[in-house]
């Protein structure tokens, strides 16, 4: 999930605000000017780096349909389907509420402290989370829930912003690249998880598959580099009163709350409604991998299809039809049905997390805002993070009554065009002449 509305894609927004050079760009605050290579040799061992970051973390972190289904069935038998959930809830929660405060410490030269801190917290998490007991929910919830969350949290924005260190003209390129790093993830680790589980149990697959992330942090920390010196940056957060009276803005942020409300479903729950639905288990078994595999192609094409039609223009085009997707899971009988859904549905439910950033820029009436206009949105994004998965279980019960939660979230995320439209449909380009795109 992780993937989720920061995008990469938006920072380059910001850099294209500044009108500057590609080769040296001095920066906002009156600082010596900052050489932006737009390749060589360091440039891109930053992209491999961050790549490796995001694969290792993200990507396992987007696992969690697997041990929704696993918990459900087999090692939380005991706990309810929503309750299970706000671990996975939690997680994905964490990398959103704390953006603004991560996003300041990295302005501030934290890179580097904050990915070390990070990934040793992100990788304890992982090898505590094996020890925990069957039927232990709280052990589960400390060590997925929080201690991984809070891990991505700390890893997840610095490495995606990185990459604008060393980039300007071709940064969407090098941030597709880096993203795509938490997609192929999200593909290779449930595969991983649903060979190893039933042969090798719950603690030796955990301990198995995250035996990768140690290496993979390690490695990346090593390749990435800052370009950027260390300075105090002014609070953005100083006149935020003055976001909330801007309509269209307000708007955005109640859009972001209820799509992340809804967005999430089929992510957390295929798996588990294609296995209780009799689907192939071995096809049900790589639901989550498709999804995030048929996701990471055709995010491409929506994050080309916003550069002419506007963020916001295909942001509400994403939100109806993955809302449609949704409902269409009520016909999710068998192994054809599996397939369509989850393609169709990667593809808005991708692009749709690629655009939530871009939108909120289109938005802003300067670069300077961009930063602190994103980070509120992560924040209010993260309470329907938080609250989404929970409520569906809830309504779903250990009865599986599927129409409920699919009903919810359907109507949640198709209804969120609507709010995405009093917003201003094509922010992007109304507002091209005084922000992030006017000077292109």
């Amino acid at each position: 999930m992780g993937e989720a509305m920061a995008d990469p894609e938006k920072p380059a927004l910001d850099e294209r605000a500044s009108g500057a050079s590609a080769s040296a760009r001095p920066s906002e605050h009156g600082h010596a000017a900052v050489v932006v290579p737009d390749g060589g040799l360091q440039a891109w061992s930053t992209v491999v780096g961050a790549w490796l970051i995001l694969f290792s973390t993200f990507g396992f972190a987007y696992a969690f349909g697997v041990f929704e289904d696993y918990y459900v069935r087999v090692y939380l038998s005991n706990s309810s389907p929503s309750s299970i959930s706000w671990i996975g809830s939690v997680q994905f929660m964490l990398p959103y509420f704390l953006a603004p405060f991560v996003g300041q410490v990295f302005d501030d030269g934290g890179f580097h402290k904050l990915e070390i801190f990070g990934g040793v917290l992100f990788t304890f998490s992982v090898f505590m989370l094996s020890l925990a007991q069957p039927n232990k929910y709280y052990q589960v919830f400390l060590a997925q829930g929080i201690g991984m969350g809070l891990g991505l949290a700390l890893t997840f924005l610095p490495s995606v912003l990185i990459v604008f260190h060393h980039f300007r003209r071709r940064s969407g390129l090098a941030s597709g690249l880096v993203l795509s790093g938490s997609s192929i993830g999200a593909a290779v680790f449930p595969i991983m998880l649903n060979h190893l589980l039933p042969r090798l149990g719950f603690a030796n697959t955990i301990r198995a598959s995250g035996a990768i992330i140690p290496p993979c942090l390690l490695i990346g920390n090593l390749l990435m580099r800052t370009r950027r010196p260390p300075h105090k940056t002014p609070n953005p957060f100083k006149h935020i009163w003055a976001f909330f009276v801007d309509v269209p803005y307000s708007w955005a942020l109640l859009a972001s709350l209820t799509g992340f409300t809804g967005l999430y479903f089929p992510a957390v729950y295929i798996q588990l409604m294609s296995v209780q639905r009799g689907v192939d288990t071995n096809l049900a078994f790589y639901s989550v991998t498709m999804l995030n595999a048929f996701g990471t192609v055709f995010r491409l094409l929506g994050t080309h299809a916003a550069d002419r039609f506007g963020p916001m223009a295909v942001m509400i085009g994403c939100s109806f039809g993955a809302g449609a997707m949704i409902f269409a899971m009520l016909g999710l009988t068998n192994s054809g049905s599996l397939v369509v859904i989850s393609l169709i549905y990667g593809s808005f439910y991708s692009t749709w997390l690629a655009l939530g950033f871009p939108c909120m820029a289109s938005l802003a009436k300067g670069p300077e805002e961009i930063g602190a206009r994103g980070g509120i949105a992560l924040a209010f994004g993260s309470i329907g993070t938080l609250i989404s998965a929970p409520i569906q279980g809830a309504l779903l019960t250990s009865e599986y009554h599927w129409i409920r939660p699919i009903a919810f979230a359907g109507l949640v995320d198709s209804g969120m065009r609507h709010v995405k439209s009093a917003s201003g449909g094509d922010g992007a380009k109304k507002k091209e002449g005084r922000q992030v795109g006017g000077t292109e």
